[in-house]
């Protein structure tokens, strides 16, 4: 649930942003770190879960790790890509 949170958590602030007339594209960006924050607990959750498995008789379980650790990493591509955009953002206004 964490990785799909940090996955959903930026488009989920730009389409906010489109629907509302009172947020903007640029205060969607709020939404890069709360991907940054889930993606990183789903990949502590991840771990935890994947250590449980190995002890575990069953070994049910690895393969939700599996994709909590995807959709993690994942989304903190995402915030570093949002974090990048935003950098550049900035940049451009200051040069302007």
């Amino acid at each position: 649930m964490l990785g799909l949170a940090a996955v959903a958590a930026i488009p989920a602030a730009v389409a906010v942003a489109q629907v509302s007339p009172r947020v903007t594209l640029l205060q969607a960006g709020f939404g890069v770190p709360v991907a940054a924050v889930f993606g990183l607990a789903a990949l502590v959750v991840a771990r935890a879960a994947r250590r449980r498995a190995q002890w575990s008789i069953a070994h049910s379980g690895g393969g939700v790790a599996r994709i909590g650790r995807v959709l993690g990493v994942l989304g903190l591509c995402l915030a570093t890509s949002g974090t990048i955009a935003l950098g550049f953002y900035e940049l451009l206004v200051r040069v302007q």
